[in-house]
């Protein structure tokens, strides 16, 4: 049986991991990509190319790693024989 706690912090740490790098990763980008990858992120709700956009970005992210944890846990969980 899967924990909520730990899957759920798990999927917070590696999504959040991957923000911030996909954060630095911008300063890399010109042109048609950076453009690409400014629109992709402008996709979650709330979010702006500022600090205060960035931790709504984040919030966000975090939000959506818990929904995902906590639908993964649930499917795992009752999919196993007893």
């Amino acid at each position: 049986m899967l924990s909520l706690k730990r899957y759920g912090w798990l999927c917070v740490l590696g999504i959040e991991v991957a923000y911030v790098g996909c954060m630095i990763y911008r300063f890399f980008l010109n042109g048609a990509a950076l453009s690409l990858h400014a629109s992709l992120f402008e996709l979650l709700p709330g979010f702006s190319w500022g600090i205060g956009g960035m931790v709504i970005g984040a919030i966000d992210l975090f939000i959506f790693a818990w929904i995902f944890a906590w639908y993964m846990v649930w499917m795992h969980n009752t999919s196993i024989q007893k």
